[in-house]
């Protein structure tokens, strides 16, 4: 034990990814009545600036057979996790703008983490319900129907269901800037006739830039 302390010591870096992962387990039990969601200031996203090629190659990679396969068995179970464990600093979406997105499930009230892209709209954060274009609408799209108060970066907001047509087309223009694969995420849906909800969260805050 001495041995391996004095190694952590000499060698942090060494250990940072160690460390994030083992403090993680915590967030696997905590509840809300453990304390309030660790805060992180919520960077800026700007849905009018272009993505760097790093970003459009990953928006490309995530848009093929492996990548929503990896999406599925291994970035939704882990993000969670991994983002909780390290503040909001680091998650498996890398360069895409994304943050830790709190819910309560709609039946059993249970705080539920899920990572999320999202863009700014002004002063309103907008994230999209997609699940790759999948038959069905992802869990927290639920929770936040049924508990429109949630947690967004670890900042409260209230979450309201964009319906109006016209400014769907608005959001889409932007979220395709943002993330070019949603524009095949709606075809596939919209060929199992499902349409893809826009979600705006509004709350004190989030006008600032990080």
């Amino acid at each position: 034990m001495g041995r391996y302390c004095c190694a952590v010591h000499a060698n942090p870096e060494r250990f940072s990814w160690f460390y994030a992962v083992f403090m993680s387990r915590k967030s696997f039990t905590e509840t809300a009545a453990e304390g309030p969601s660790t805060r992180v200031r919520l960077k800026y996203v700007d849905p009018n600036r272009l993505p760097g090629l790093f970003s459009r190659a990953y928006a490309a990679l995530a848009n093929t057979r492996l990548g929503r396969f990896m999406s599925v068995h291994v970035v939704w179970k882990i993000d969670p996790y991994l983002m909780r464990a390290t503040r909001g600093r680091f998650g498996m979406g890398l360069v895409m703008p994304t943050a830790l997105l709190e819910t309560r499930g709609a039946k059993s009230g249970a705080v539920r983490r899920n990572a999320v892209l999202y863009f700014h709209d002004g002063d309103r954060v907008t994230i999209v319900a997609s699940k790759l274009g999948l038959p069905s609408h992802p869990a927290w799209f639920h929770n936040l129907r049924a508990h429109p108060d949630v947690r967004f970066g670890g900042l409260p907001m209230r979450a309201t269901v964009v319906d109006d047509d016209a400014e769907r087309r608005r959001l889409w223009a932007l979220a395709d800037r943002v993330f070019a694969p949603y524009a095949a995420y709606r075809r596939e849906a919209a060929k199992q006739g499902r349409t893809i909800p826009i979600v705006q969260l509004a709350g004190r805050g989030f006008g600032a830039r990080a």
